[in-house]
């Protein structure tokens, strides 16, 4: 019978999560839906002096808001809960006491002080002290001490650390789904600790255990975590567990230069690097950003569908994606492409929905705006304005002349556009726009071009500064479709009143 497919994101609670972390949660997220699976969300927070208060509530937030929540996990128990490695201390000890039964392990009562010295003796030599095969039955731990010492050492509660015992003279043979086959000569692993003084577990120890115990079958995660990879093996082989398959992401590199992306390239830059505001740093919902387009990028930040397409919706990446079309080398992130996605998918949206949107916008502007304006007017300024936009924070700097007159006037377009005879042609043209009943955009464009062609006057003369005096520049969309949506009055208050200011 083939084992349910079942992954884990487990992030540490140390701070906000970075958009390297979202893309892992992703990757997992789609896996498993791909495959009719569970998505978990564990919460890594073993080391209790790094955690950062809101840190775990805000990857929930963060998951949520991106639409990838988790089906398992904090607030969704489960039957493998509790889904805080802190809740799930007790669980720990056992296991470390079975890999020091079985001899996979062992008990060191080296202190500090100790550690110190040997590391400082190696770099007075010139080399790199690693604890391992080769010189811990010289060092003070269950391997070099008598059974009787080290139940001594026990019975009178000394500090100790449990280490893992690696191999010497072995080879490992390692398989990752993204990157293949990996070897690994055992003699250049360091004799990791899994169980610390306080009673905690480490990292490497706690993840394992959590993983079996929650039947996670596929182990995706990010790059970085490779080099623990020929431990979580060993473990794993040590305990008689069949272990998952790994599959390790390549990095989201920085947009210029080498290296991992870091939060200081995004204030450098000037993007955002967290999906929600985290402290100082705006994120991508604050910013801006549509989810759907967040999701959208991420997901081709080191994976190809193999394909000419770009925008995927998340039921179309769901369908879509393998492991196998994941990349081995980095991806390098492109704030500019960030701001493509973002504007397919504000195009792509209803003018309704962004009006929606936009209310909100000019309610926070000056609420009487909107006692003037009907929802199918604003509805009718998004389909104008919208081609023009990659947000939906640009619509008010785009529109705003639709709702306010304009209080000045750009300097260079007056100069080119304001003649000396304009101030006598605007008067003649407010006399027509007087007698207008029916001022809808068509219908004005129809009378003004007959009485332009009727006066035998350019439409230079008369349609920029038109422009000019309805809008303060040269901007905007069909000057008629402006007049048409800000009404007759209005239009001719703007006109004599840029007559009386520029003549």
């Amino acid at each position: 019978m083939t084992k349910r497919v079942r992954v884990r994101f487990a992030p540490s609670p140390t701070g906000g999560l970075h958009i390297g972390g979202i893309r892992t949660a992703l990757f997992n997220y789609l896996f498993a839906k791909k495959h009719d699976g569970d998505f978990v969300l564990r919460i890594e927070d073993t080391d209790q002096t790094r955690y950062v208060e809101g840190a775990e509530q805000y990857i929930i937030d963060a998951l949520n808001w991106c639409n990838i929540p988790f089906d398992e996990g904090p607030g969704k128990e489960g039957k493998y809960g509790p889904y805080r490695q802190s809740e799930r201390k007790d669980i720990y000890k056992k296991y470390a006491d079975q890999l020091v039964a079985n001899g996979h392990a062992y008990y060191a009562f080296d202190s500090t002080d100790e550690l110190d010295a040997h590391r400082k003796e190696h770099e007075e030599k010139g080399k790199t002290f690693i604890y391992n095969w080769h010189n811990r039955e010289k060092l003070n731990n269950s391997l070099s001490l008598s059974n009787e010492a080290v139940n001594k050492k026990l019975a009178e509660g000394s500090d100790y650390v449990i280490r893992f015992k690696s191999p010497q003279d072995e080879k490992l043979s390692l398989q990752d789904t993204i990157r293949g086959n990996i070897e690994i000569d055992t003699n250049v692993l360091d004799d990791k600790v899994l169980f610390k003084s306080d009673g905690m577990p480490t990292y490497h120890l706690a993840n394992i255990v959590d993983d079996h115990l929650m039947e996670i079958s596929h182990v995706i995660r990010g790059e970085e975590w490779l080099p623990s990879l020929a431990l979580h093996q060993q473990l794993y082989d040590a305990f008689g567990w069949e272990a998952p398959r790994f599959a390790h992401l390549p990095l989201i590199m920085k947009p210029v230069g080498k290296g991992k992306l870091s939060k200081r390239d995004g204030e450098k830059l000037g993007f955002p690097v967290f999906p929600l505001s985290w402290n100082e740093s705006k994120g991508y919902k604050e910013e801006g950003y549509f989810p759907e387009a967040v999701i959208n990028f991420l997901a081709l930040l080191g994976w190809n569908p193999g394909t000419e397409q770009e925008i995927f919706s998340l039921e179309e990446l769901i369908s879509a994606f393998t492991l196998e079309r994941v990349n081995k080398s980095g991806a390098r992130f492109d704030p500019e492409k960030t701001k493509w996605y973002n504007n397919q998918y504000l195009q792509k949206k209803g003018d309704e929905e962004l009006a929606v949107l936009f209310q909100e916008i000019i309610n926070q502007k000056n609420p009487n705006l909107l006692k003037k304006r009907k929802l199918s007017d604003i509805i009718q300024i998004i389909t104008l304005i919208k081609e023009r936009a990659t947000f939906v924070h640009e619509f008010w700097d785009l529109s705003d002349y639709f709702f306010l007159g304009p209080d000045q006037y750009e300097e260079k377009a007056v100069k080119k556009q304001w003649k000396e005879d304009t101030p006598e042609i605007l008067n003649a043209l407010v006399t027509l726009l007087e007698g207008i009943e029916d001022f809808t955009s068509g219908n004005v464009e129809s009378l003004v071009k007959e009485w332009i062609a009727a006066q035998e006057l350019s439409f230079g003369k008369v349609m920029p500064p038109l422009r000019l005096v309805l809008v303060g520049d040269m901007k905007g969309p069909h000057v008629f479709d402006i007049m048409g949506l800000i009404g007759k009055e209005e239009v001719i208050l703007r006109i004599k009143k840029a007559i009386a200011t520029l003549s």
